[in-house]
């Protein structure tokens, strides 16, 4: 049976055709550019047999600023090249948000394909930027934001139901349970695939947080019971690591 979609394709030949992209974009841009460079497994060399292909192309400053992407098919693979003007993505990788874990890591490490100015060491340098304050703010929004609401949305559906949402529940717990993690530590996970893994060895978790994390990892949510009184767990260890490290979940009845 012939295979749609994505098909095996090895580094050499992926790589190629990052650098066949970039003349491309050289054609099309041409004195615009000012870097351009290749991210995600591609970059760090993990790319497996059906992996797409991330690449920056930074354009130097104009009047009006640049941040769009191209994303297609080919057929055997895929691609997504993100323009973006030079202050728009040193603005973006300066800026600490409740996924900071997950999506920063390209503005750490790109693979150079074109750097004359040496973009990329500055770019790297306004990742490392955000002070301590920054993330404070974050972990506080996303406490608040994202896991407040989903324990008021687990004990609607454990006394209510629909009881086939808890596994969707306890995924949402586990990754942004994992991105508290990330930002508390101010270190970021290598890819998607690996967010539950590495979160598992980082310092400082939450109480709670490995067995949601474990139950997410290992499929077992079929049982509703199971999945409450790990959330519930995980929550309680949430609002104590909360008071341990000066986060704020509550504050003052109306605060405006």
């Amino acid at each position: 049976m012939s295979m749609n979609g994505p098909v095996k394709i090895s580094r050499n030949e992926r790589f190629q055709t990052c650098q066949e992209i970039a003349a491309r974009l050289h054609e099309v841009y041409k004195e615009k550019i000012l870097a351009i460079g290749v991210y995600g497994s591609v970059s760090r060399g993990t790319d497996g047999p059906f992996s797409d292909i991330e690449m920056f192309c930074v354009l130097d400053e104009s009047s009006e600023d640049v941040e769009f992407s191209y994303e297609w098919s080919a057929g055997p693979w895929k691609a997504e090249v993100n323009v973006c003007s030079a202050d728009v993505l040193l603005k973006t990788a300066a800026t600490v948000e409740g996924d900071w874990p997950l999506t920063h890591g390209p503005f750490f490490s790109p693979l150079s394909l074109f750097d004359p100015r040496g973009f990329f060491p500055a770019l790297k340098k306004a990742a490392e930027s955000p002070a301590k304050e920054d993330f404070t703010q974050v972990i506080n929004e996303v406490l608040v934001g994202e896991m407040y609401e989903f324990i008021g949305k687990l004990r609607n559906a454990s006394l209510n139901g629909p009881h086939t949402y808890l596994p969707y529940l306890a995924m949402k717990f586990a990754q942004y349970g994992a991105m508290l993690i990330g930002l508390h530590n101010q270190k970021f996970y290598s890819t998607g695939a690996m967010v539950l893994p590495e979160s598992l060895e980082l310092p400082h978790r939450p109480a709670g947080f490995d067995n949601v994390a474990r139950l997410v990892m290992s499929g077992d949510l079929a049982e509703p019971s199971k999945i409450i009184f790990a959330c519930e767990n995980f929550w309680n260890g949430l609002e104590a690591w909360a008071v341990e490290h000066q986060y704020v979940i509550h504050s003052e009845r109306i605060p405006f």
